[in-house]
């Protein structure tokens, strides 16, 4: 008599069926989103455009040449754009809620954002071109960590209190720099332009941006998946993982490291977009379960449709387009006492 396999727990077919079903619902809204927006084109019409562009056809005079201008020029570097800010701010977020052993942290924790909004502030102030500006964000925030993880260092004690307390130090002292900036800006130009910023959005996600930072995006996230054991072995706890022979210290420094250089991309290109890194990782916990093999890569996908879906809905729900981190946060903030309940129940 042959022996027929026990069926698998709702939550185990859960989670072997989640990531598929995520990349499957990616590209399906990632296609629909190229047909929205004040020029609409049909899937039929993305379909041709694309068979002549691998065929190596020029593009055709009159709407077809329109028709590549919307979409290569305009439509596909903000899509892509919102796919990897997603995927990194969650990826990231999973990342640091498992070095610091709380469910409750997210990206800015060490004081990353606060650090490259004064550095684009101060890249307005100065009148530079949008990629210096861009540039001074990405150094804002790698300054920020930088001198919150030396804070850390100097100081005797728990690590990864003190690490914590570095990390805050440094947010209040870049926020405190943000508002100086804020306050000497001309309020005719200066002010309104880093105000809008600090809002986040892809507006100024165009092709050339997206050449450089698009790899950089998808490297980082290769690497971060290939600490997932590691974050396993973190977020038990140091003695936990000390004991089963990982080395904490450089393990977290170098985790710590890859999420600020990506999270301070994300916010060079995009401005600040809360919530992302802090939600999303719970909902990808929920899916598959806390083991980061699977939720790292679970909690990517949901963030870059999670954010493509809010960008979608920030261009197209009303009349002007409205920034992406007063659309996370009014999303995000209703979820939050769900979170708080189940916090601690998805880490088991």
């Amino acid at each position: 008599m042959s022996h027929t396999p026990a069926p698998l727990p709702r939550a185990a077919a859960r989670a072997r069926y989640a990531i598929p079903v995520l990349a499957a619902v990616l590209v399906l809204a990632a296609a629909w989103s190229l047909t929205v927006g004040q020029y609409p084109i049909s899937l039929g019409d993305q379909w041709r455009f694309c068979l002549r562009a691998l065929s190596g056809q020029p593009a055709a005079a009159g709407e077809q040449h329109l028709i590549a201008t919307v979409l290569c020029d305009i439509r596909f570097p903000r899509l892509l754009a919102a796919i990897l800010v997603g995927a990194v701010l969650a990826a990231s977020g999973t990342a640091y809620q498992a070095m610091f052993v709380n469910p409750l942290v997210s990206p800015g924790l060490l004081g990353v954002l606060a650090g490259s909004a004064f550095g684009a502030a101060i890249g307005m102030l100065a009148g530079v071109n949008w990629t210096l500006v861009q540039v001074f964000a990405f150094t804002g925030g790698i300054t920020a960590v930088g001198l919150a993880i030396a804070m850390a260092g100097s100081g005797k004690g728990d690590k990864l209190l003190l690490l914590i307390l570095g990390g805050v130090i440094s947010s209040a002292l870049f926020t405190a720099l943000l508002a100086a900036a804020k306050y000497v800006a001309d309020p005719n130009d200066e002010l309104p332009a880093i105000t809008y910023w600090l809002m986040g959005g892809l507006s100024r996600a165009d092709g050339a941006t997206m050449r450089l930072a698009g790899p950089a995006f998808c490297l980082g996230l290769v690497i971060l998946f290939r600490f997932a054991g590691r974050l396993d072995l973190l977020s038990l706890g140091d003695e936990e993982a000390r004991s089963l022979g990982l080395s904490t210290g450089p393990v977290r420094l170098a985790l710590i490291a890859l999420s600020t250089v990506l999270c301070a991309l994300t916010v060079s290109i995009a401005g600040l977009i809360g919530w992302v890194g802090l939600i999303i990782p719970h909902a990808g916990r929920m899916l598959v379960g806390p083991g980061h093999g699977r939720l790292l890569p679970a909690a990517a996908l949901l963030g870059a449709v999670y954010l493509l879906a809010v960008d979608d809905i920030s261009r197209l729900a009303f009349g002007v387009e409205i920034p992406l981190g007063i659309l996370t946060a009014l999303i995000g903030i209703p979820f939050f006492p769900l979170v708080l309940k189940n916090a601690r129940r998805g880490w088991s």
